[in-house]
């Protein structure tokens, strides 16, 4: 078995999660929320007009079997302006920028913003680090929801980010249940105090949403929902796995890049974010 994750799947794989999250999401939900995507070639590009955050405003899965060029970003910067959307981020793997990328990124106004480190890891790997990644506190279990918890795992998610908007709330719950995802939480008691899921790309798999509420961190939580889920991409036949956090800066600590080195995974390499602007 291969244990290094394509790098034209990993990305590919992470777009697609983000696409499927908002625009699986019910036609009152996404008219609310001004919820559009655009597919160019290999890439795809994401808006979401009425987030205050401007996180959903992105594109991703470029250089996947073809070159990227000038033209393709354009037409992504258009497609934001045509959005109304002031600003949209450009996800590309740093091995994958074409060799005159400074001064494309000069002509389309793209900027570096927070750096990502991408980590991915085969599903084998991450099954044997499990059983070495920590125990949950106790009075904490871990385990799949079930659909009528969708509302409560959804608000966990968004609420832990800074971000308990109803129809976010209502965007995220929709993608329980549907096949191409699998969610699950660490309840403390009988509340959900930490959300995890995964997107399930062919042999791909995509750590996606992990959040924990502010109350609960540093239990075991994260780590407990790294392990499950990686149970839950090996029972639907993914061979690989793959996340993303935040890139460390001296004097930083990023727990959870950490907890997911301890899970198995190994970092691919840190990504840019290149920023666009109207």
């Amino acid at each position: 078995m291969t244990t290094t994750v394509p790098l034209g799947l990993a990305e590919h794989t992470e777009i697609r999660a983000y696409v499927d999250f908002l625009t699986g999401a019910p036609a009152p939900v996404r008219e609310a929320l001004g919820i559009d995507s655009l597919h160019i070639g290999s890439a795809l590009a994401l808006v979401m007009r009425e987030d205050p955050s401007h996180f959903f405003n992105r594109a991703g899965g470029f250089g996947a079997g073809e070159p990227i060029t000038a033209d393709v970003l354009a037409q992504v910067c258009d497609f934001y302006r045509e959005q109304g959307v002031s600003r949209g981020a450009f996800m590309i793997a740093p091995a994958l920028l074409p060799p005159d990328w400074a001064s494309i990124a000069a002509r389309l106004n793209l900027t570096k913003e927070r750096g990502y480190v991408k980590l991915g890891c085969d599903t084998e790997t991450m099954l044997s680090a499990a059983g070495g990644i920590g125990v949950l506190a106790p009075g904490l279990r871990v385990g799949p929801i079930e659909p009528h918890q969708a509302n409560e795992w959804a608000t966990v998610m968004m609420a832990a980010r800074g971000l308990p908007l109803q129809n976010l709330i209502d965007m995220a719950a929709s993608s329980v249940g549907k096949p191409n995802w699998r969610h699950h939480a660490v309840w403390d008691g009988e509340r959900i105090v930490a959300v995890g899921g995964i997107f399930i790309n062919g042999e791909c798999a995509d750590m996606f949403g992990g959040a924990t509420l502010q109350e609960s961190r540093n239990r075991g939580a994260q780590s407990a929902l790294l392990a499950i889920r990686a149970r839950a991409a090996q029972a639907a036949g993914c061979r690989w796995i793959v996340a993303e956090t935040g890139a460390e800066s001296p004097g930083d600590h990023n727990t959870s890049l950490h907890n997911m080195l301890r899970a198995g995974f190994e970092p691919m390499y840190e990504r840019v974010t290149w920023r666009w602007h109207e």
